[in-house]
């Protein structure tokens, strides 16, 4: 079984690293200037009151890059980091950002038309961070992470608990400062972009994501490699490595173990 493994030494794929950067860049400088961070939030966090009547229209994509505190700030980059860079590296950078700013400016739109009269600012990256979440959960769904670092769970069921948890809290009235619906939004914006990808067949095929829940999930963002032929030998190694990419070492027993030792060994020689 496939386990997602803590590594910090995992590399910065170049979307997220300017990901990163511009949030950081942003709160130091709401940070060192108090004054200035306060007509930050305001002009450029979502005001759906200003939204909707006086046409603030760069509000839901500035929106995300403001944030609350340095926890805030803190965790959307760590899950950011966590869940989008095998993302990015599956799909590409173009296709990874596009789906990121989709997902926030979804989210915000979709906040501000059902909250039209308010005058609270959203603010926060969380919008685009649930939609990365589910896009995980959707092309890893057999992943198995840590539940607050201590309780294993398959990736699949864990984005399920959190959409329940933003739907019953949204449907609670809140309270506690967090935008749930904005939360829910994201989810729901992403999962419908990657639906009409997947189902747009005569334009821009190459940016085409095939995804399904428990299934196999191929990448259709770059142009397929020419076959070549294998021997035995080859097809054999071929198959134990597609298992290991699929569902982890884990999954292999001890004979397909020893075996794959001996063909790496055997095509290391050559």
């Amino acid at each position: 079984m496939n386990q997602y493994r803590f590594n910090m030494r995992r590399k910065l794929t170049p979307g997220i690293r300017v990901l990163i950067i511009t949030n950081a860049l942003i709160f130091l400088l709401g940070w060192i200037f108090p004054q200035l961070n306060k007509y930050m939030v305001i002009y450029g966090g979502l005001v759906p009151d200003l939204f909707t009547k006086h046409f603030f229209l760069w509000q839901p994509i500035s929106y995300m890059f403001l944030h609350g505190g340095f926890m805030h700030l803190f965790f959307n980059m760590f899950a950011l980091w966590m869940f989008g860079t095998e993302l990015e590296s599956q799909w590409g950078t173009k296709f990874f950002l596009k789906f990121y700013f989709i997902s926030g400016i979804g989210a915000g739109i979709l906040s501000a038309i059902i909250q039209p009269a308010s005058q609270i600012p959203i603010i926060g990256a969380s919008g685009a961070i649930y939609g990365l979440l589910l896009a995980f959960g959707l092309m890893y769904p057999n992943r198995i992470v840590y539940l607050n670092f201590l309780i294993p769970i398959k990736v699949k069921y864990f984005v399920m608990i959190f959409a329940a948890i933003e739907l019953f809290s949204s449907i609670g009235g809140g309270g506690d400062g967090v935008a749930h619906l904005t939360h829910l939004s994201g989810m729901a914006f992403g999962y419908l972009f990657l639906l009409w990808n997947q189902t747009r067949k005569k334009h821009v095929k190459k940016e085409k994501i095939i995804f399904h829940w428990g299934s196999k999930t191929k990448d259709f963002t770059k142009k397929p490699p020419k076959k070549k032929t294998f021997n035995s030998n080859e097809q054999e190694l071929q198959s134990l490595l597609t298992r290991i990419n699929k569902d982890g070492y884990g999954s292999l027993s001890e004979e397909e173990k020893e075996r794959l030792l001996k063909l790496t060994e055997k095509f290391d020689k050559n």
